[in-house]
């Protein structure tokens, strides 16, 4: 417990903490609140809505709404879902169309057989990877507004939101936090980190971003972060080697296959839900493709960085990708290119 002073107020705010393990990995909340018990309670309930949001967005649960509705496939008539699955799935198909397919919420066919892949060893068959991507696109999942419902128009489909879901849970706890009047807050989720205002007397959340593997530590850098959100997605922690070649967990909706490794991709978006998403898209579209959708995308930026085979480290930047000393949220926009040493 750490006691602050925030410049405006002149009053001593209260640093408080609390984790906990929720959609498969650790979470971690950091709040500075006018009271021990303040902060304490906004945690706890901030906790408590991504464990409530997890029974609704979780592929991995057979009984989560969203399994309930892959398992109805094809629906005979749209299917009435809740204000969360509705907003996650408008959002997805947002950013799948502007991605042209590199995201795509329908890509769990894909995803179950490739984890099969990543267990065995051995790529999946052409004749199981055909008969996935028929269940995978944007024809099999309609969303209806009056009255608004969910379609999905193939056999075997399972829909996918693990590259979504869990920065929307972000998005959600930082807004609980704010209406319980937490200015000041962080959430962690292994990595998916989303921020309101910086601690008292700071200019933003240190944000360590962990260099590739193979690559020295030194290749570590930091942001600095405020109302903005900040996501990682490579094969740091998930990857498979076959046949001499390595793979990614991140699988492309076009092949079927996990992307070629090893390679990163940070994203920073003003909300945890488009980092998330626009991060798995820019890691399957590659620095090339992926620069150019992350340059579209308001207040976006992001950095590319790919180890060759002759061990040599790339790294690309998006033109609004903060420098050493900035500060990216709060409508930050500083052009720069330098990493931060």
């Amino acid at each position: 417990m750490e006691e602050n002073t925030t410049p405006a107020t002149d009053m001593p705010l209260i640093r408080v903490s609390a984790s906990r393990r929720l959609m498969g990995v650790p979470w971690s909340i950091t709040v500075h609140a006018a009271t021990k018990a303040a902060g304490e309670r906004g945690v706890a309930a901030a906790l408590d809505e991504v464990e409530r949001l997890e029974a609704i967005l979780s592929d991995y649960r057979p009984d989560s709404e969203l399994s309930r509705l892959s398992a109805a496939a094809p629906t005979e008539r749209p299917v009435p879902v809740s204000d969360e699955l509705w907003g996650v799935l408008v959002r997805a198909v947002a950013i799948r169309d502007s991605s042209d397919g590199a995201f795509d919420p329908t890509v769990g066919p894909l995803t179950t057989l490739w984890r099969q892949s990543r267990r065995s060893g051995v790529l999946p068959l052409a004749a199981k990877l055909d008969a996935a991507q028929s269940a995978v696109g944007p024809g099999t999942l309609v969303l209806v507004d009056d009255p608004r419902g969910v379609s999905l128009t193939r056999p075997r489909m399972r829909l996918d939101l693990g590259g979504i879901g869990m920065g929307y849970a972000i998005d959600r706890a930082l807004a609980l936090l704010a209406g319980q009047g937490i200015s000041s807050a962080l959430v962690d989720a292994s990595g998916d980190v989303g921020a309101l205002a910086a601690p008292p007397g700071e200019v933003g959340w240190r944000i360590a971003i962990d260099p590739i593997p193979g690559t020295p530590a030194a290749a570590t850098r930091q942001v600095l972060l405020a109302h903005a959100a900040i996501t990682t997605s490579g094969d740091a922690r998930q990857s498979v080697a076959i046949g001499g070649r390595r793979y990614s967990h991140i699988v492309d909706p076009r092949t079927g296959i996990g992307i070629d490794g090893p390679a990163a991709v940070t994203v920073i978006a003003p909300d945890a839900t488009a980092a998330d998403a626009l991060a798995t898209a820019a890691n399957v579209l590659g620095p090339v493709r992926g620069r150019t959708l992350l340059e579209n995308q308001a207040g976006c930026a992001g950095r590319f960085v790919s180890a060759g085979g002759d061990g040599a480290v790339r790294e690309v930047q998006t033109s609004r990708w903060p420098g050493t000393g900035d500060r990216h949220g709060d409508g930050d926009s500083e052009r720069s290119s330098q990493p931060r040493p």
